[in-house]
């Protein structure tokens, strides 16, 4: 009996203090780092690995050291230019040191997501709604350095924020594609006002070339009744442009399709006499 209750006596201790000694272990994770208090003083960071912490004396806060990505729910905003829009983004971080994230702030998730959204109102009120919808990476950069800065001192490391979803009002909308389909009606103009230009030069530079051999323009007219002839049943009764040259320039001699003969008076208004070298 003596020696049971000498080993009771042995063994009762041992298991306390095996108890003591397992309520103080800890498992850090490799992307974990532990703040470490004791009697609520701060005392030094944990890394990854087996960690053991003095029962009723120290405690540990596990930070998470992986990039957190945030919502940032949709926000009325009003643009420079007086434009109401709905703006939604995210925004990605991470805690870069853990003892700042606890002891700078009480949860650094909610300051970090609240103050995204004051961030992105008070950003996008300074640009334009062209800009907001044309520039957004230069906007997504000014959002980041502005979070980064503030954020900085509580050891959060701002990495990335994305606008994803701008929503207009369905007045604009309309304005817009009005504005976009104006647009494209002039680039049309423009194309076609060019390729008329250039279908001029190319018009003038064929004609030129025509110009200086007639055997040319006689192939170009044949060539002509050809292309015409293959549209459908046409009856054609081509004729050389000799007999047309011959006709045209006998009309000229004969003085047919001239304009009448001008008469030019002089001031008294007395019509002048015939041209030297003619017979009246």
């Amino acid at each position: 009996m003596t020696d049971l209750f000498g080993l009771l006596g042995f063994l009762i201790p041992l298991g306390i203090l095996l108890l003591l000694f397992l309520s103080g272990v800890r498992i850090v994770n490799e992307y974990q780092n532990g703040v470490v208090f004791r009697l609520g003083r701060y005392v030094g960071l944990k890394r990854a690995g087996f960690r053991w912490l003095i029962p009723f004396v120290e405690r540990m806060v596990i930070i998470d050291l992986r990039t957190v990505a945030r919502d940032v729910p949709p926000q009325d905003v009003i643009t420079r230019d007086n434009v109401s829009v709905k703006v939604s983004a995210v925004v990605y971080f991470r805690v870069i040191q853990a003892d700042k994230a606890v002891l700078q702030v009480e949860d650094y998730l909610y300051a970090t997501s609240q103050l995204a959204q004051t961030t992105l109102r008070a950003i996008l009120g300074q640009v334009e709604l062209d800009q907001l919808l044309s520039e957004r990476e230069r906007v997504n950069r000014d959002i980041q350095r502005v979070l980064d800065a503030h954020t900085g001192p509580w050891g959060i490391k701002v990495s990335n924020v994305e606008v994803k979803h701008i929503d207009l009002p369905l007045e604009m909308q309309r304005a817009i594609a009005r504005q976009a389909e104006a647009e494209r009606e002039r680039r049309a103009k423009i194309i076609a006002a060019e390729g008329e230009h250039q279908a001029a030069e190319k018009l003038s530079m064929a004609a030129d070339v025509l110009s200086r051999n007639p055997a040319t323009l006689q192939l170009r007219y044949l060539q002509t009744l050809v292309e015409i002839t293959t549209g459908g049943n046409h009856t054609i009764l081509p004729i050389p442009l000799d007999i047309l040259r011959a006709v045209g320039a006998a009309a000229s001699r004969s003085g047919f399709g001239a304009p009448e003969d001008e008469h030019h008076s002089n001031g008294h208004g007395d019509e002048e006499g015939p041209p030297a070298g003619r017979l009246t």
